[in-house]
């Protein structure tokens, strides 16, 4: 319950970066079938923890109890943010031929495929209360991780520079549906290294258990990157210089192409 509202505040903030906007403030909304304190306090503090790492306000909110609509223990947890963000300094810029593509890593799964993911445990038969395979982590543990909030990053990276053309927010879709999104006209494609960055065990562990073929799970997880930077190949090693100065660990996963096939926006190598 702590951590959850990491999540509600990082899927609304990740989403204002990607336009070059600064968060400013941040509103809840918590329905209910019967209050609990404690665990609405719980809640509350994932919120005020993502509000933190977003250098943004929590302002307010609305808390509903509905008994007869949920159930006791069950809860729905909704966010929105507002950001600002100069009309000259707005992204996505012309995404060009040549331009690199920097990658950002996820804490793993993200708050995306859960659907999926739930299947897979199903028919693996896979306790959540059970130890993985490859950490010291339960599954629970380690399929709740919270999303990772990048916003001071990216923020402190736009103050230095204008050389970041595009920035995407990998969530559900993954790069194949999401990076796409920021090419404007269509005439350009991405040429992604598959082997480029280190993903995550638990990717690995999905996709055996539940014997997902890789353009599915490419199509639909992160796989290890959870933010994307599109930028000018002049200044790719300041980039990834500055973003290691700032405690990411940065990976450049590919470059942007002519567009040879309409159909096909991402290609994987």
């Amino acid at each position: 319950f702590d951590t959850i509202g990491i999540d509600l505040v990082a899927m609304c903030v990740n989403d204002l970066i990607v336009q070059g906007a600064k968060p400013l403030f941040f509103l809840d909304y918590i329905a209910v079938g019967k209050l609990n304190l404690k665990k609405i306090k719980l809640i509350l503090k994932g919120i005020i923890k993502g509000c933190a790492l977003s250098n943004c306000e929590l302002i307010g909110g609305e808390t509903a109890e509905m008994p007869g609509f949920y159930d006791e223990n069950h809860f729905d947890l909704a966010g929105f943010a507002v950001g600002a963000v100069e009309r000259k300094n707005l992204l996505p810029k012309e995404v060009k031929v040549n331009d690199d593509i920097i990658g950002l890593k996820s804490s793993g799964v993200h708050s995306n495929g859960f659907s999926l993911v739930r299947k897979i445990l199903d028919v693996s038969k896979t306790q959540l209360d059970s130890n993985t395979s490859f950490n010291e982590f339960t599954f629970s543990e380690e399929l709740l991780k919270p999303t990772r909030i990048y916003v001071k990053t990216i923020i402190s990276l736009l103050n230095k520079t204008n050389a970041i053309n595009a920035i995407a927010h990998i969530t559900v879709g993954g790069i194949t549906e999401n990076l796409p999104r920021v090419f404007g006209s269509g005439k350009v494609q991405a040429e992604i290294y598959k082997d480029s960055w280190e993903k995550p065990e638990i990717f690995h562990w999905l996709q055996n258990a539940g014997n997902i073929e890789e353009s599915e799970m490419l199509k639909t997880f992160n796989c290890g990157i959870g933010m994307i930077l599109v930028v000018n190949p002049k200044e790719t090693n300041n980039l990834l210089n500055n973003l290691k100065e700032l405690g990411e660990e940065p990976s450049l996963i590919g470059k942007i192409i002519h567009n040879e096939n309409p159909e096909t926006l991402v290609i994987y190598k």
